[in-house]
């Protein structure tokens, strides 16, 4: 074989390999190219999932519906009656600034009992009364004491000794609620009175004319109040 031959097969022998060469280096390029849009696609999945993530977490924290605070009680919460609304609702004289006072005090600041604040401070027992420990007190309103001739209601306001017995008459020496009222209940006067019925309706024993509680149950800082539409007599 001539030299020139031996070139001409050499090179015939050489181009195979480039082809296949070629081949495999189109086909790792290929894959490479493949594998990289795969990774990209994954990574755009991550993050959609994790800002769908975000998105639901927050949409979750936003629909909580906030805690409500409890309302705050009311001295008023526990009275009964329908002339409970004839209290004023703010200041001394409403069921909370009543149940910051001591009995007489509060009565002083109720609009409804006057002139049971004027007998009090004639028998002198303002003092009395705002010492005690405990006390339950059916307060006769200003038209109970209307019912009585004003001739009359004058001279019991005269006679300290009548009027102090008449008072105490209204006075029990425990605070009682609505429950431990009902029956009959030993006075500061020395004597008793008789309580009928419950919070739909109660009335006060006073011979052929009981007194009906218009409002019932009122705390003061030492006292329970029964506002009564009779004056009782002994």
């Amino acid at each position: 074989m001539t030299s020139d031959s031996a070139t001409k097969f050499s090179q015939r022998k050489a181009h195979p390999m480039k082809n296949t060469t070629f081949k495999r280096t189109g086909a790792l390029a290929a894959a490479a190219i493949t594998l990289s849009l795969g990774l990209a696609a994954c990574g755009d999945d991550a993050d959609e999932t994790s800002a769908t993530g975000s998105e639901d977490t927050s949409s979750e924290t936003t629909e909580e519906a906030p805690e409500e605070e409890p309302a705050e009680a009311s001295a008023g919460d526990q009275v009964f009656g329908d002339a409970c609304s004839a209290v004023p609702q703010d200041g001394d004289g409403s069921f909370d600034g009543m149940v910051q006072d001591p009995v007489a005090t509060a009565a002083s600041n109720n609009p409804l009992l006057g002139t049971l604040v004027t007998a009090v401070g004639e028998a002198e027992l303002v003092d009395t009364l705002n010492g005690a420990e405990a006390l339950t007190v059916f307060a006769p309103t200003d038209d109970a004491f209307g019912k009585i001739p004003e001739k009359d209601l004058n001279a019991v306001l005269a006679d300290k000794e009548t009027l102090t017995a008449i008072l105490t008459h209204h006075v029990i020496g425990e605070q009682l609620d609505p429950e431990a009222i009902v029956g009959e209940q030993d006075t500061l006067n020395g004597d008793t009175v008789t309580v009928e019925g419950d919070t739909d309706g109660m009335t006060v024993e006073n011979g052929d004319n009981p007194a009906t509680v218009l409002c019932g149950n009122i705390p003061t800082a030492n006292a329970t109040v029964y506002v009564i539409d009779t004056v009782l007599m002994p």
